[in-house]
């Protein structure tokens, strides 16, 4: 059995994407999946089992779509790669850490694809790749900010999704990796 820590893509409070943290706790339970936890509202799951990652994602998209509704993407990590991801921060001396977002994908990302993307100006924000995450740095307001998940799915052409320090750090914990 492995533990992995599953990041949804787009859930929201109300509204089309709205995935009941309580009804995704159950339908992955009912699904097969053990040491089902959840944590806050916004689609973060730690889940055991036999599958790989991919095979896992697409179960839990699968179970979501049946059970509860909407489509969305579905990104999962081991606590591994989560602590790999946080240790290769390049704004790791930034002052201001809370306004450091990663970014989550399912597969390797194209460094070339990386390296275009990074030749275009972002204004005061500022963006970097590693093999296996997409790094914004945003000190202002995000909300305006050019570097967000549709851009770099773009740039990657895949599905990401994107969460904070603190996040990260609480699933690696829930995950028994820290």
């Amino acid at each position: 059995m492995q533990t992995y820590i599953v990041l949804l893509r787009g859930v929201m409070p109300t509204g089309k994407n709205r995935v009941p943290m309580a009804a995704l706790r159950e339908a992955l339970t009912r699904a097969g999946f053990e040491g089902v936890a959840t944590w806050i509202q916004s689609g973060n799951a730690i889940v055991r089992t036999p599958l790989s990652p991919l095979e896992t994602a697409d179960r839990v998209r699968e179970i979501i779509r049946a059970d509860i509704g909407p489509e969305l993407a579905v990104i999962v990590k081991t606590p591994e790669d989560i602590a790999q991801v946080l240790e290769e921060n390049p704004f790791a001396n930034e002052e201001r850490q809370e306004r450091v977002f990663y970014g989550l994908y399912n597969h390797p990302l194209d460094g070339e694809k990386s390296r275009t993307a990074l030749q275009k100006d972002y204004g005061e924000d500022r963006m970097a790749f590693t093999g296996h995450a997409a790094y914004l740095f945003i000190p202002g307001s995000a909300a305006r900010s050019k570097l967000n998940n549709a851009l770099l799915e773009k740039v990657q052409g895949q599905s990401v999704t994107v969460r904070n320090r603190n996040t990260l750090m609480k699933m690696l914990e829930m995950a028994g990796g820290e």
